[in-house]
């Protein structure tokens, strides 16, 4: 099928990267913020697909505040859930696949080892409830999908950990981070082209759908992602403030934080050939990248 990739959430970090890489490959989009259209709003989303004519529907759009969801229910279900429920019942009648982003937080984090698949669900918060019952919602709408459920997103646009480290390591003279929950930080870049990576295959008829697993090589602790950050932004900045490890205990959320969010991708690799670079050299590039 012809046509462009019909992209929902591009105002966000992974849409904003989705587009840029698109536009680098001669991938031909269409995007749409929030505002242009907000995905629970069904005639606006049928309207847009049936003027877009796509061959693939991206779902990259989230309500993504985790501590805000505790106390804003109906807006997180209304992001997460309806959302991605009218998006999936409209690129069924239009008869095109979708892909879409789901979260490590569908899993309580108390598995010892990396997260497959099969693993069962357990949301511990609003958050992860709400994108446990948006997949539920996806796959009953739509058969033809990709879900793709990724941990610790950061890149160069919008507003992520890694730049909220760089901005810190410039205000302050130490840091204080937590040191007991671990996961594999994952850059916009490689969610963009493992996207890219399941059109290729949808293109060729040969995608077996479902849900996959895809996160950065390696994982560590929200500490040790920290560190790294600081290390590299002292090359540019002459600064090293220390980064001091912490317990979750001893900085109290509204939500819940799984503390192990570690996602094996192995099965995404195998099924459509590709694999997120390590964590480290993503962190390195985007910190230089961001310097510059």
């Amino acid at each position: 099928m012809s046509g462009p990739i019909l992209i929902f959430g591009t105002g966000g970090q992974l849409g904003r990267e989705l587009l840029d890489l698109c536009a680098r490959r001669g991938v031909a989009t269409l995007g749409a913020t929030r505002a242009e259209a907000d995905i629970a709003d069904e005639p606006a989303v049928f309207a847009m697909v049936a003027r877009a004519k796509p061959r693939l529907i991206v779902n990259a759009a989230a309500y993504t505040a985790v501590d805000k969801a505790e106390g804003d229910i109906e807006g997180a279900v209304r992001g997460n859930v309806r959302g991605p429920g009218v998006l999936a019942k409209a690129a069924h009648a239009a008869g095109v696949p979708i892909v879409h982003v789901s979260t490590d937080y569908v899993f309580d984090g108390s598995k010892a080892s990396a997260y497959v698949e099969s693993d069962p669900i357990a949301p511990l918060g609003v958050y992860g409830l709400t994108k446990a019952q948006g997949e539920q919602a996806l796959r009953e709408a739509a058969p033809h999908h990709v879900i793709l459920r990724t941990a610790w997103v950061y890149g160069a646009h919008g507003a992520n950990f890694l730049k909220t480290m760089l901005r810190l390591a410039k205000e302050r003279d130490e840091l204080r981070v937590v040191a007991d929950q671990r996961g594999c930080p994952t850059h916009t870049a490689d969610l963009a082209e493992a996207m890219l990576a399941a059109d290729a295959a949808i293109a060729k008829g040969a995608t077996p759908w479902g849900t996959f697993h895809f996160a950065g090589q390696g994982a560590t602790t929200w500490h040790g992602f920290a560190s790294e950050i600081v290390a590299q932004q002292a090359t540019f900045t002459g600064r090293r403030p220390p980064v001091r490890p912490i317990a979750t205990s001893d900085y109290p959320t509204p939500a819940k934080r799984p503390a192990n969010s570690e996602l094996d991708s192995t099965l995404f690799a195998e099924t459509f050939g590709y694999r997120a670079r390590p964590w480290h050299e993503r962190t390195k590039e985007t910190v230089e990248a961001l310097a510059r």
